[in-house]
């Protein structure tokens, strides 16, 4: 795991020292991400430079270091991530005369480019990669991305420069960058607390999709990503062409398939542990660790002492059945809210999943221990494990056979009374309720109703349960929303059904936008590299090939999944209600973090920095402070925004 960058000056005006000045600035900027050794690379004649800062995992001697130029000396690379399979593909290159004087994957990397050319070469890989290949005899730049967007990587042109990077920050440091933020990638966040792929929050700078290679030959019109792998044509070729395997010849194969994705995520020169939160999927992962290993596995867990959000004693439970080495740290609300000032550093563009913040915890307790972790990621999307898709297929279940305008109406029945109202209503009538009904901010619940009841498909219902601000063009000033992946339609997979249609959407946004990403950044702010078991490709196709019903089984997901995991662990410590990685914002809002919220939403500055229309967040933040409506999620991205802006405008 390291951090690349580099850029082009096609001008081909900038000398070789001024070229390597401005690649070790930028490198500078990742030194989180690769502490053990930097290195940069250079070519004159054209205005390429290369630069990369390594955290040594495979291979620690300086025969590792990169960039790194193929033996032929056709190829240079900088490279993040790791190529679980260069073992095997080693072998198979020596076969063909090849010759190493390492045993890094990187110098394995650059073998496979020289024997099978570049496509050809990633389809062998298996791994988590983002990568720059210079091409010194066509003269072209590559930039690829591994399938799922496990690692990440950012590109963009400043007038006849071409940049890139692991991070935005290392764009930054380089002197021609100058943009403005992108308000319509404002919108965007606004919606999702992420920045969707392609945009970033800059304008010109873009996220290389997941699967894709970028070519470009410093000459003709900026290149689009191609992909090489898709996660679109691996689930429609899953749902036409199945598996017509028994159930215990699938649950088989599954087991057989994990334990080599395992162990080939468990070769390292360095400490190695797991994250641990006794739930399904990483409890599989420690389980299949544990299994093929002499020693007990290190475990790692986060502790809350609010019971609402605390896990760990369930992850001490199946450590302890497990026989894992386990630790855990109870953190108190001071340690996490500590963590809220650094967000805009880790985070160098708007993020807001609130469980960043645990995430960032877990893996600066991890990283005391251990320099490799294993992460559950990846089995939600896979195996159905949200319940927002219960949630979803069951209500269009009940009110989609209605006419849009009798649904209409019922909506607009429910606002015709604020949710104060209908909250002070529930509770004088709660003795009297059914208990399901008992609840607090009923009236809240029902104005969320009212919000997506009126949709016109299931689909459109699904985008507004997992997006926030519905019409956050009119918070934006001068923003517009763009297209989107998930906006647009006919790029979707043609899926069957309802349930595949969701899973597949989250595999392509949700995943690699929002859940890689938080995994990525917490875990290198702190020089951690992270693995992901689940997102090996030949999992993924596996998983897409599976009929649903091994899926989803009496309404509850993961079916297969819980019943490898039952071979390794008992049921009762396993089968609980799903909780979230979370945080209680809301309280904090209330509490803590209120005078720190308003600074950030004061209307004089909103309107001074001239991002925000201030009246719907002034609405927001009254309803919220006085406890009629719980809007933190919805205040939080405003928040994560003036925060970063604050980071960012200071530096």
């Amino acid at each position: 795991m390291c951090g690349i960058n580099g850029f082009w000056e096609t001008t081909g005006q900038a000398s070789s020292d001024r070229l390597r000045t401005i690649v070790q600035q930028m490198s500078k900027t990742l030194l989180h991400r690769g502490p053990d050794d930097s290195g940069n690379w250079v070519d004159e004649s054209v205005g390429i430079a290369l630069g990369h800062q390594r955290l040594a995992i495979v291979d620690l001697s300086p025969e590792g270091n990169q960039p790194m130029v193929s033996a032929d000396g056709r190829y240079a690379l900088v490279f993040n991530g790791e190529i679980y399979n260069f073992l095997e593909l080693r072998l198979e290159l020596e076969s063909l005369g090849h010759c190493f004087r390492g045993h890094s994957d990187t110098e394995v990397m650059l073998a496979s480019f020289s024997q099978w050319e570049l496509v050809q070469a990633i389809e062998r890989f298996n791994g988590m990669f983002a990568f720059a290949l210079w091409d010194r005899r066509e003269r072209v730049l590559h930039l690829g991305r591994d399938r799922l967007g496990e690692k990440p990587l950012y590109y963009g042109w400043m007038g006849k420069t071409f940049l890139f990077g692991s991070e935005l920050k290392a764009f930054k440091a380089h002197p021609r960058f100058q943009t403005q933020i992108d308000r319509n990638a404002l919108t965007l966040f606004l919606q999702h607390s992420y920045v969707p792929a392609p945009y970033s929050i800059y304008q010109g700078i873009y996220k290389l999709p997941p699967g894709t290679v970028l070519t470009w030959n410093g000459k003709d019109n900026r290149p689009v990503p191609v992909p090489y792998w898709s996660a679109k044509a691996v689930a429609e070729l899953g749902v036409t062409k199945p598996l017509t395997l028994s159930e215990p010849e699938a649950l088989a194969q599954l087991d057989t398939l994990l334990r080599n994705s395992v162990k080939l995520r468990m070769v390292a020169d360095v400490p190695l542990g797991a994250f641990l939160s006794g739930g399904i999927d990483s409890s599989t992962v420690v389980a299949l660790m544990q299994a093929q290993s002499s020693l007990p596995v290190k475990t790692f867990t986060i502790g809350f002492y609010e019971d609402a959000y605390n896990e760990a004693q369930h992850a001490k439970a199946v450590a302890q059945y497990l026989g894992t080495e386990h630790t855990e740290l109870y953190v108190t609300p001071a340690e996490a809210l500590a963590v809220i000032p650094q967000l805009p550093i880790f985070y160098d563009e708007p993020f807001a999943d609130v469980s960043q913040i645990p995430t960032f915890l877990l893996a600066q307790l991890t990283k005391t221990h251990v320099t490799v972790s294993l992460s559950g990621d990846g089995g939600d999307e896979l195996f159905a494990g949200y319940s927002r898709y219960f949630w979803t297929r069951h209500l269009w279940q009940k009110i989609g056979w209605m006419p849009s305008s009798w649904r209409s109406f019922a909506a607009r029945a429910i606002t015709s009374m604020s949710s104060q109202t209908w909250n002070r209503g529930f509770a004088r009538l709660s003795p009297l309720l059914p208990i399901q009904l008992q609840q607090t901010n009923l009236g809240d619940k029902l104005h969320k109703l009212a919000e997506i009841v009126a949709v016109p498909d299931a689909e459109t219902m699904y985008a507004r349960l997992i997006s926030l601000w519905q019409a956050p063009e009119a918070l934006v000033v001068e923003g517009s929303e763009p297209l989107t992946i998930l906006s647009d339609r006919q790029n979707w997979a043609k899926l069957p059904s309802l349930m595949q249609r969701m899973m597949y959407l989250d595999t392509i946004t949700y995943l690699p936008d929002d859940i890689l990403v938080k995994v990525d950044r917490a875990s290198m702010g702190v020089s951690l590299e992270a693995r992901v078991p689940l997102l090996d490709h030949r999992v993924v196709e596996f998983a897409w090939r599976l009929p649903l019903a091994m899926k989803i089984r009496n309404s509850q997901g993961k079916f297969l999944l819980r019943q490898l995991l039952y071979q390794y662990v008992p049921k009762d410590l396993i089968n609980r209600p799903k909780m979230g990685f979370g945080v209680p914002v809301d309280c904090w809002l209330r509490g803590s973090l209120r005078d720190w919220a308003e600074a950030l939403l004061d209307r004089n500055r909103l309107q001074q920095e001239g991002f925000f229309q201030p009246q719907a967040i002034e609405r927001k933040w009254k309803e919220h402070l006085s406890g009629d409506r719980n809007w933190q999620y919805y205040l939080w991205n405003v928040l994560v925004f003036q925060a970063w802006l604050e980071t960012t405008n200071a530096n």
